[in-house]
């Protein structure tokens, strides 16, 4: 049986998701190793809970988070699979020692990168595709064209973009219908509230959120002495080092005593803190374990009025997280940052 959960549009052109996302890359890269059957059992059970949304970049792991995706959606019972909607991010070059040298936003490249996913996905068609990071050589114009024609020939359903600023973001919609933006938005990330958030409610475009727990860091489970596996990308992000951690994790002590009284973990609340800015924001929770899963899914059933939202921004207010949410070499990739 298949759970329906609350559901939530992507803009004006897009199509209707469930209220929450799985967000897969933790399966595949950036945190360590994970476990390909517990991963694939998170699927599942994302999948049987009503989760409709699976998020990817077709350079997580190097293609190997699209082929674990393919792989959990071939075992999944056949309504599983139907109702399954992937978003792809595209663009990033790597290298087999897992560096990264740019972005490739040419029309010939999207046309070549979609090709691949198509066919590491076992898909016919991608339900929503953006590339992960502008191109700074190539116009966003070019870029969301190439993806108009895919949508065109039907291997594309939907255009999404990816940690782009205000400007780009209304460049992108003159060129084609644009259905949502993939950005950082949490309680320790709320930037996009200046300019960001209020282009996209003028366009008809949603927010897919991800790193609403901030990689973990707000989810109630990091701890100070926490030893990070090999090639964990915690070991280079600002916020998890020294005293920042430190200061960040004295906010989310702050932020338990709020879920305590609400009967929530500190996990849900910042999850239904996210769910809360509005029906055109939909949270990608990134667990790579279905005990993860099943506590982020709790976070739907909290409902927080006007004085939990009060108490919340008063325990962490915005702007009060130490250190950028990137290193510096990948904070200059960031449009949405210029």
């Amino acid at each position: 049986m298949t759970t329906t959960l609350q559901t939530r549009t992507l803009g004006s052109t897009g199509p209707q998701v469930s209220a929450l996302g799985l967000g897969c890359m933790g399966m595949s890269a950036l945190y360590g190793g994970a476990d390909r059957a517990e991963s694939v059992a998170t699927i599942h059970a994302a999948l049987e809970a009503g989760v409709t949304l699976l998020d990817t970049g077709d350079f997580y792991g190097m293609g190997h988070n699209e082929l674990l995706i393919g792989e959990a959606l071939r075992a999944a019972p056949a309504a599983h699979r139907e109702q399954a909607l992937i978003s792809v991010k595209f663009g990033a070059l790597r290298d087999p020692d897992e560096g990264w040298s740019g972005y490739d936003g040419r029309p010939a490249a999207v046309r070549n990168f979609a090709a691949y996913s198509l066919q590491r996905l076992g898909t016919d068609h991608i339900d929503v595709y953006r590339i992960a990071r502008v191109d700074p050589d190539v116009p966003i114009e070019e870029t969301v064209g190439a993806i108009a024609e895919l949508v065109a020939k039907g291997y594309v359903r939907h255009i999404g973009l990816s940690e782009v600023g205000a400007e780009t973001i209304r460049r992108a919609a003159a060129t084609a219908p644009i259905a949502d933006l993939q950005i950082e938005y949490s309680l320790i990330s709320r930037g996009i509230e200046r300019e960001i958030l209020p282009t996209t409610r003028e366009l008809g475009i949603a927010v897919t959120a991800y790193g609403v727990l901030s990689r973990g860091l707000i989810s109630g489970h990091f701890a100070h002495d926490r030893q990070l596996a090999p090639g964990d990308f915690r070991a280079v992000s600002p916020r998890f080092q020294g005293e920042n951690l430190r200061h960040n994790l004295d906010l989310v002590d702050a932020l338990r005593k709020i879920a305590e009284q609400k009967g929530a973990s500190v996990a849900q609340i910042a999850i239904a803190w996210v769910l809360s800015r509005g029906e055109d924001v939909v949270p990608l929770v990134g667990a790579r374990r279905r005990d993860r899963l099943a506590e982020a899914l709790g976070a739907l059933e909290v409902t927080l009025d006007a004085a939990d939202l009060a108490a919340i921004e008063d325990a962490v207010p915005a702007g009060a997280a130490a250190g950028e949410r990137y290193p510096a070499a990948q904070m200059a990739h960031l449009d949405s940052e210029h």
